[in-house]
């Protein structure tokens, strides 16, 4: 594992927070690389502290740091990670992800917070962006040292893989796309490393892809947060990818969250709404949502005038005390 030391964020960096690059390891032995983040101000008491991860093929460098260098300019510790298989982390083969694995890490994420001499550990909460909302969702649903979750543009990425955009996909494309990733583990075995998907944003738009397409594109593909190490900047998942999340729904117990609390952040015309919307309706209570007049699902990601800091600092607030 090689870390980069120097600043290399898709963001600026802030004058009013410290900055060090950590390793921790996860249950399954894989070491993690993350940003830590702690306020300038002298700490002279234990604060809450925040586990940060997401988007869904995006590394600590975009948009979870940013959250992260964020929330510790109002106080709070907080660690930006890459996942396992992505960016900075171990884990082999590379390109991978895992309904189980990738939600272990936010509890790896945890254990290491809770180690830090100025972090109180029983004031930690997390934040889950896009697909790693759910993951989000599913480590708090098992992990009871989490006291509170905040979800932002969240994908249930078991959901989508497995039934398709607005579930869309019937049962004959689902056998499909299964019996052509159980080939493709002949192909794997046999070339003795696994291919990867091909399957990411373009290079550059046609006019014909979805809005969507073209917003993620926006993000990923420009100055705006292109990052080399992001998968969906520069690369894709392996061809196997969706094997697990078929067969794993992330959000089963989401219910078993409370008496924790959760908000679930979303863009009025974003087209992961109904991801947050349904999400919404499985919890229990207490349970918050908030969906923000005109913003897509891309908004969230590192529009500072959009993202609604200040609620989810007052959510915190509250209940991490």
């Amino acid at each position: 594992m090689q870390l980069t030391q120097e600043w290399d964020k898709t963001f600026p960096a802030s004058d009013k927070v410290n900055h060090q690059k950590v390793t921790f390891k996860n249950r399954y032995g894989i070491t993690l690389a993350a940003d830590l983040y702690t306020p300038k101000a002298p700490i002279d008491h234990s604060r809450p502290a925040l586990a940060v991860s997401g988007p869904y093929g995006a590394v600590k460098e975009q948009a979870s740091g940013l959250y992260a260098q964020t929330m510790a300019e109002r106080g709070y510790i907080t660690l930006a990670f890459d996942p396992s298989y992505t960016g900075e982390s171990d884990g082999e083969p590379r390109h991978l992800s895992s309904p189980e694995i990738n939600t272990e890490d936010f509890s790896a994420a945890v254990d290491f917070l809770g180690l830090q001499q100025q972090v109180d550990r029983n004031r930690i909460g997390i934040i889950g962006i896009c697909g790693f909302g759910g993951m989000a969702l599913n480590a708090a649903a098992v992990d009871k040292r989490i006291k509170a979750v905040v979800t932002t543009s969240m994908y249930d990425m078991s959901r989508v893989m497995s039934k398709g955009y607005f579930d869309a996909m019937t049962p004959e494309q689902r056998s499909v796309a299964l019996a052509a990733m159980s080939q493709q583990r002949w192909a794997d075995a046999e070339a003795g490393e696994p291919a990867l998907s091909g399957v990411g944003l373009p290079n550059e738009l046609t006019g014909e892809e979805p809005q969507f397409v073209a917003e993620y594109f926006d993000y990923y593909k420009t100055p705006r947060g292109f990052h080399a190490r992001s998968i969906n900047s520069a690369s894709s998942f392996l061809a196997t990818t969706a094997l697990s999340f078929m067969n794993m729904p992330l959000l089963t117990n989401i219910a078993e969250i409370a008496p924790r609390p959760i908000l679930l952040i979303a863009g009025e015309n974003a087209h992961s709404r109904y991801f947050t919307e349904d999400a919404f309706a499985a919890a229990a209570e207490p349970k918050q949502k908030l969906i923000l007049d005109g913003m897509v699902h891309v908004d969230l990601y590192d529009q500072l005038d959009k993202i609604p800091f200040n609620a989810i600092d007052a959510f915190f607030g509250e209940n991490l005390v």
